[in-house]
C-alpha cells in the first residue's frame, strides 16, 4: 500500500464568495467585464499604477492578459481564460496571477449578475491555490473588493467613452 504524502505546506487551497448591489442594470454591469475599452477604466485599479499591456478576447475560450503595476516595481500579471459567458448573466474565468514572472496563485472565478429593481445583485464566487505565499486568500478577498469598489466608482461615473 503506497502512503499519501501530507500536503505541501506552500499550496494552501482557499475559496471565498463576495455580494454586491450596483445601482445599474445587469446590461451595463456586465459591459464594464465584456468591453475591453471600459475595463480598462476600472479594471487595475491601484492609484499610480501603470497598466504595460492588456488584450483581450471576450469569448468562450478567449484569453486576456494584464500586466502592470507601480512605475518602477513588481509587475503583476493576471492570464485568463474565459469558459462560459451568458451575456447579461453570467461569467466563468479561469487565471493565474504572477508577480515578476513568479506564480502567486490559480483560481477560478465565477461572476453572477441578477436584476434587483433597476439595479444588479453581482455574486463572485472564488476557489484558488496559493502559492508560497499566503496562508489563506485574505489578500485575494481585499484586492477583489478594491476591484468592485472601483467597478463602483466607475458605474457612478455615467455612460462609458468607448475606446477607437
Amino acid at each position: 500500500m503506497t502512503a499519501i504524502p501530507p500536503p505541501d505546506p506552500r499550496l494552501v487551497h482557499d475559496s471565498f464568495v463576495i455580494e454586491r448591489f450596483y445601482p445599474a442594470p445587469p446590461a451595463r454591469v456586465f459591459r464594464a467585464f465584456a468591453d475591453r475599452g471600459a475595463k480598462a477604466q476600472w479594471f487595475g485599479c491601484v492609484e499610480g499604477w501603470e497598466v504595460v499591456e492588456h488584450r483581450m478576447d471576450f469569448r468562450a475560450g478567449g484569453t486576456e492578459v494584464w500586466r502592470g503595476g507601480p512605475p518602477g516595481g513588481v509587475i503583476h500579471r493576471n492570464d485568463t481564460t474565459y469558459h462560459d459567458i451568458v451575456r447579461d448573466q453570467r461569467i466563468i474565468w479561469s487565471y493565474a496571477m504572477s508577480l515578476d514572472g513568479r506564480c502567486i496563485s490559480a483560481s477560478l472565478a465565477t461572476l453572477q449578475l441578477r436584476a434587483a429593481g433597476t439595479g444588479t445583485t453581482l455574486v463572485l464566487s472564488e476557489t484558488g491555490v496559493f502559492l508560497d505565499h499566503d496562508a489563506d486568500c485574505t489578500q485575494r478577498v481585499r484586492g477583489t473588493h478594491d476591484l468592485l469598489a472601483s467597478l463602483e466608482r466607475y458605474l457612478s461615473a455615467g455612460e462609458p467613452r468607448r475606446e477607437p
